[in-house]
């Protein structure tokens, strides 16, 4: 392990990764000594949280409304989180995203690309498709108290990692190999609407242009950035769009 490790689990107003807001969010730091810290932190989402939200890690809008919002805490949690890599359970898919976007809309701009991102369930999935409750009785054999709270579910991910690398040989104790092993694509973009094919192309992942260069999209129908660019998609999308659009005088949207 040669950088910091971030292990995190955010719970949130619902599962929406352009819309929804983080309100609570608990990381667990490993440094390449071995030693861990753990951070801890509820907020105030400055939106409702969903009642099916709520119904699974059982905080209501008046359990945060005293908290800080995320634009409080945006500038230290990201010098905290600065040069780390991440592992996570479907953090790959959810968590990073939605981390990534509150950190746009403060205006903060952060790539993760440039980290190493481990996702677990995807390891998971591979060797045994079940649940992050199923995971920990499968390879900890212990049964996980209070799921959906963000510092059991956090403790549980870093303790099935270790687990991982013990049962599997196959597997390299390495942060690269891990990374590798744990993405399921090669996104450009944190929702995957847009991916990387065999030669680094950058394709469409969505809709009637599913598959075509984007390039080769935006040259033959320019409007297609307008659309993107004014309908509901994630502001990290819009600024990966932005960028292969108008590399020369990309800004922060």
């Amino acid at each position: 392990m040669k950088n910091p490790v971030v292990a995190l689990d955010l719970e949130t107003t619902g599962l929406d990764i352009a819309k929804d807001r983080i309100i609570e969010i608990c990381i667990i730091k490993i440094l390449p000594d071995g030693h861990e810290e753990i951070k801890n932190r509820r907020l105030n989402p400055t939106i409702h949280i969903a009642p099916e939200a709520s119904a699974i890690h059982g905080i209501y809008d008046e359990d945060v409304k005293n908290c800080p919002t995320f634009r409080e805490i945006a500038k230290n949690l990201a010098e905290y989180i600065d040069g780390c890599d991440f592992i996570g359970y479907n953090s790959i898919k959810f968590d990073i995203p939605l981390l990534a976007e509150e950190f746009l809309r403060v205006g903060i701009d952060i790539d993760f690309r440039k980290r190493k991102l481990i996702d677990v369930q995807n390891i998971f999935h591979k060797m045994e498709q079940r649940t992050l409750v199923a995971a920990y009785k499968f390879y900890c054999n212990k049964n996980l108290n209070n799921a959906h709270s963000a510092e059991a579910d956090t403790r549980a991910t870093v303790e099935v990692l270790e687990s991982q690398l013990d049962r599997y040989s196959e597997l390299k104790n390495d942060m690269t190999f891990l990374s590798e092993f744990s993405t399921k694509s090669r996104n450009v973009d944190y929702a995957g609407r847009f991916v990387y094919n065999e030669k680094e192309e950058v394709i469409i992942n969505f809709g009637k242009h599913k598959g075509r260069l984007l390039t080769a999209v935006l040259k033959a129908e320019p409007s297609y950035y307008d659309w993107m660019m004014n309908s509901d998609f994630a502001l990290d999308t819009k600024n990966v769009l932005a960028k292969i659009r108008f590399p020369e005088n990309y800004k922060l949207f």
